[in-house]
């Protein structure tokens, strides 16, 4: 698109916080030495899960990384992640104040459902039990007077972009995507959008989430397919005949997004060009529908303007479970005929799991740091091909990047899909 009229739109700066490294450096030597962030979860009591592991973002201090400290006693753990990774992603970028104009500087951040803690409304609700009964009328009589009135402030999706304006003074655009795994990469075509359009020279994107905390594990337990091997090295296993299951984790990555020629005035440094985005929904809750995943990846290609022989890889939804990998292999298929047996695969939940918003921020990182080191990640734990998932897995060791494009994909469980294509300038 060199020399082009249209304005092109580029990363300059990423930061990653994910179980399987905090920072960019540590997160890419893992992952292209096949070193997994899953293993027996250790922060709660497991007794009772019936899926005993997890990927947890071990040795992660805010304080490392967000300026404004202050706000720590505000935010969650989810909130901590994004924030984290939001001002590395802007460190990274070598932006600093009055290098961009504030009001041309925004974001657009996703996040997951952040429940509460059992115990912060623990006592509140030992305020509201008599006899062994639970007398709800006290709740309003009395203990919701007893609950911190910034106790909200924890839970609420866009907090993450809330404290990431303040700290980086963007008083551009702000906004936030809630639309579970696909709401990194829509959190990306919206930036795209904004900086096109002229409304905006620069813009912080990203998602997070954590789904260690005993709620969601709980809850996640009951209504995911979740593994329940008990060997963490190959719990998760993608696209694999012998899958059986997700495994949950957290984790969050962030973006600087810019015009190129506003990067190339101030010196950045740029790791890639978005030449592609495209969104899809099924419009049904048929988890077994490809529609909205091929509309997605359909409208990505199209945009970029290349052919599915010109893909370097594509890091695959790969959720790990029966019909969630089946599904992707399908519209694969669908959309690119005998080219889908062509094209190499990465999945790289099996390093990291699967955390909702999160785990497609960090699977974007991943694709771009691809570009940046000429590699494909391999997917852990694939050993025997599924026939019904007839793809190019890479897997046993990283892979040269042919071709110095990569396409990242998330799907959710309601059928809204996203897919994004990037090459190395």
């Amino acid at each position: 698109m060199a020399g082009s009229n249209q304005t092109r739109v580029v990363i300059s700066g990423i930061g990653v916080v994910s179980p399987i490294g905090i920072g960019i450096d540590s997160f890419w030597r893992n992952i292209s030495s096949g070193v997994s962030g899953i293993d027996r979860l250790q922060s709660i009591p497991i007794e009772n899960l019936p899926s005993k592991l997890a990927a947890e973002v071990k040795d992660f201090n805010p304080d490392e990384h967000l300026y404004n400290k202050k706000f720590i006693k505000v935010m969650s753990r989810d909130i901590q992640l994004g924030v984290s990774a939001a001002s590395d992603a802007v460190k990274n970028a070598g932006i600093k104040r009055g290098t961009v104009d504030p009001e041309r500087f925004g974001v657009s951040f996703g996040a997951g459902h952040i429940p509460t803690t059992p115990d912060e409304l623990v006592e509140a609700v030992n305020r509201c039990a008599a006899d062994d009964s639970f007398e709800i009328t006290r709740w309003g009589e009395d203990v919701l007077g007893q609950i911190t009135p910034l106790w909200m402030l924890r839970q609420l999706p866009n907090m993450p972009a809330c404290h990431i304006s303040i700290e980086h003074n963007a008083q551009g655009p702000n906004n936030t995507i809630t639309s579970q795994d696909s709401s990194a990469l829509l959190a990306l075509a919206e930036a795209m959008r904004w900086i096109k359009r002229g409304a905006v020279d620069c813009m912080v994107v990203g998602a997070c989430t954590s789904n260690i905390n005993p709620v969601d594990l709980s809850r996640k337990n009951l209504i995911d397919l979740l593994s329940r091997d008990e060997d963490p090295k190959r719990a998760c296993r993608p696209f694999d005949r012998d899958r059986n299951g997700t495994i949950l984790g957290e984790g969050a990555a962030a973006f600087v997004v810019e015009n190129y020629d506003h990067a190339v005035r101030r010196g950045a440094e740029i790791y890639a060009e978005v030449i592609g985005l495209g969104a899809g929904c099924d419009g049904s809750s048929d988890e077994q529908n490809d529609t909205g995943l091929m509309r997605a990846v359909e409208s990505a290609v199209r945009q970029a303007g290349i052919r599915p022989s010109e893909l370097g890889h594509i890091n695959a939804h790969g959720k790990s479970t029966k019909i969630d990998d089946q599904v992707e292999a399908r519209a694969y298929h669908r959309l690119f005929g005998d080219d889908a047996v062509k094209i190499p695969i990465t999945a790289l939940k099996s390093y990291f799991g699967h955390f909702d918003a999160g785990s497609g921020a960090v699977e974007l990182a991943a694709s771009i740091l691809s570009l940046r080191h000429g590699a494909t990640p391999a997917t852990l734990n694939y050993e025997t091909p599924d026939p019904l998932c007839n793809l190019d897995i890479v897997h046993g060791e990283v892979r040269p990047l042919i071709t110095p494009t990569t396409m990242s994909v998330s799907r959710t469980s309601f059928g809204q899909s996203a897919a994004a294509i990037l090459r190395a300038i």
